[in-house]
């Protein structure tokens, strides 16, 4: 009588696999964690684009595409082939995130902080798909769309905390500058939060709803826009400043710092011309993904406050 060998099989399997997980932060972990981070800037300007093309909703129903199929049909033209493409990034994205999870099992102990961001973009990558869900369900509602867009930028800085942690040992950070640097930091970072806000209240105002029956949030857009640009103009001064003194006290932050001012001077370019040539689609979705790319760069930012602590000079000498 033969003898069913799977459950042995498959137990040698997965422990083969599990051997095979990277004990390090290596080259795997290394692309699959850039992979994400792009992946999420993609869904943004993907996101964007359906809302800007008027194709939010291109799939009318959730979760599948219409009441009879899953995925678009002809009938549906360039609307429908827009929304279900960008639905299917959302299973890209996921597979990365998961990806990224997987990789770092053998890790979870050694480095803690990396698997706690690698499964808070996983989770965040779920909840996405839902309040996507919910965002055709209730006819584009343009304060879900606003959150929908807020959480999927908050998902890009965790993918750029994660690319800046990768790099750094694991273990305690010690300040890497000084205490008032890193409060005016820190406060910079909350004006460009309230600069996002505002920018995400101006389009929820204006004429890009993502479909032609879709509401407006019933917001003044033009008042609004002036309200978005002042603490944008806020944000520059003080980046200009961190930077100045960064630069001249060679504060380990320098390069990120200066990257996060090239970025905000190219936003703000993009913004007055989108402001002064009635928002044309295009514009508006460099601008989104502009943003997006704002905040990974702030989020580095604050990340090099702190650098690791020095071995103790016992360990050093072991």
């Amino acid at each position: 009588m033969a003898v069913d060998t799977r459950p042995e099989k498959d137990t040698r399997l997965l422990e083969r696999f599990v051997a095979w997980l990277p004990t390090a932060v290596d080259r795997r972990i290394r692309v699959f964690a850039w992979l994400s981070f792009l992946a999420e800037v993609l869904i943004i300007a993907t996101g964007g684009a359906v809302r800007l093309t008027g194709s939010g909703l291109g799939c009318p129903t959730w979760p599948t595409c219409t009441a009879d199929s899953i995925v678009n049909t002809p009938a549906m033209g360039i609307h429908g082939f827009i929304e279900f493409g960008n639905r299917t990034l959302t299973g890209l994205v996921g597979i990365l995130a998961l990806g990224v999870v997987v990789l770092l099992w053998r890790l979870r102990r050694e480095r803690r902080d990396l698997f706690v961001l690698g499964s808070i973009v996983l989770g965040g990558v779920v909840a996405q798909a839902l309040v996507g869900g919910v965002t055709v369900l209730t006819g584009l509602n343009p304060f879900i769309v606003g959150f929908h867009y807020v959480a999927s930028l908050s998902l890009v800085c965790v993918c750029a905390a994660f690319l800046v942690r990768m790099n750094a040992p694991a273990g305690p950070r010690v300040a890497a500058a000084p205490r008032w640097y890193a409060i005016t930091t820190h406060f910079t970072t909350l004006v460009l939060a309230v600069t996002i806000v505002f920018g995400v209240l101006t389009t929820g105002a204006g004429p890009h709803s993502g479909d032609a029956d879709a509401g407006r949030n019933g917001f003044d857009a033009e008042i609004l826009e002036h309200i978005h640009a002042w603490p944008g103009y806020v944000l520059l001064v003080l980046t200009v400043l961190l930077a100045a003194v960064a630069w001249i006290r060679r504060l380990p932050v320098r390069r990120w710092i200066t990257a996060l001012l090239l970025v905000e001077i190219v936003q703000i370019l993009v913004g007055l011309y989108q402001a002064r040539n009635g928002l044309p689609e295009f514009a508006v979705g460099v601008h989104m993904v502009l943003a997006a790319l704002t905040a990974a760069a702030m989020t580095a930012v604050v990340l090099g406050l702190k650098k690791p602590a020095p071995a103790p000079a016992s360990s050093a000498t072991a």
